[in-house]
C-alpha cells in the first residue's frame, strides 16, 4: 500500500463518525438508512474493519456526503451542501393536481420538514392530523391559496404567510389558478 492509501484508511473511520454525528444520526439510524449492519458501521468507525467500495458507497449515500469529499482534507464546516434541482425528490401522487418537492434532508422527516408545493388550477392537498403539537408555516410564492386548519379558513395571496396547527385535519387549495407555496412542517 502507498502512503496516500494508508492516510486515507486512517482518515476514513473518523470522517464517517464525524459525518454521522454532524447529521445527528445514531448507529442504528445509519444502519437502517444504508442497509449496512449496525455492528459493521461501528467496526468501521472504530477502524476495526475496512469497508468494501459498495459498503462505503451505501454509507456515504445514507449520510448524504460526497464519496470523494469524505476523504479529502476539507473540514465539514468549510463545505456547502448543494442539492441540484434534478436531484430534489418529489411526490406526484399525493393530493390532487399538485407536485410536492422535498427540500429537507430525509433524516429530518417527522421533525422539521421543508416543502416546495406547486398547485395546478383546482389543486389541493388535504392532510390528516400530524402528531400532537405539530405546526405548519406556509408562505405563498405565486398565486392565491386557501388554508384550512380544523374549522378555521383563511385566503392568502402572493407574499402572505400563515402559521397554523397541523395536529388537526388541514388543507391547502389553489384559488382561481395555479399557485406555489413554501411549507415548513414542525412536529413537536
Amino acid at each position: 500500500m502507498t502512503e496516500d492509501t494508508d492516510d486515507i484508511l486512517n482518515l476514513l473511520p473518523a470522517r464517517l463518525k464525524e459525518a454521522r454525528r454532524a447529521k445527528g444520526l445514531s448507529l442504528e439510524a445509519v444502519a437502517n438508512l444504508s442497509g449496512v449492519s449496525r455492528s459493521m458501521v461501528s467496526q468501521i468507525e472504530r477502524g476495526e474493519s475496512s469497508p468494501t467500495i459498495s459498503t462505503l458507497w451505501n454509507l456515504t449515500r445514507a449520510l448524504q456526503v460526497d464519496f470523494a469529499g469524505l476523504l479529502d482534507g476539507t473540514k465539514a464546516e468549510d463545505q456547502i451542501e448543494v442539492l441540484r434541482k434534478a436531484e430534489v425528490p418529489s411526490i406526484d401522487n399525493m393530493g390532487q393536481n399538485c407536485r410536492i418537492r422535498i427540500l429537507s434532508p430525509p433524516e429530518e422527516a417527522g421533525g422539521h420538514e421543508v416543502y416546495d408545493i406547486r398547485f395546478d388550477t383546482g389543486g389541493a392537498l388535504h392532510s390528516q392530523p400530524h402528531m400532537r403539537g405539530a405546526q405548519e408555516q406556509l408562505t405563498v410564492l405565486e398565486g392565491d391559496v386557501s388554508v384550512t386548519s380544523g374549522n378555521a379558513t383563511s385566503e392568502l395571496t402572493q407574499g402572505d404567510t400563515a402559521r397554523y396547527n397541523a395536529d388537526v385535519a388541514h388543507s391547502i387549495a389553489s384559488l382561481g389558478g395555479p399557485a406555489r407555496v413554501f411549507l415548513i412542517v414542525k412536529n413537536a
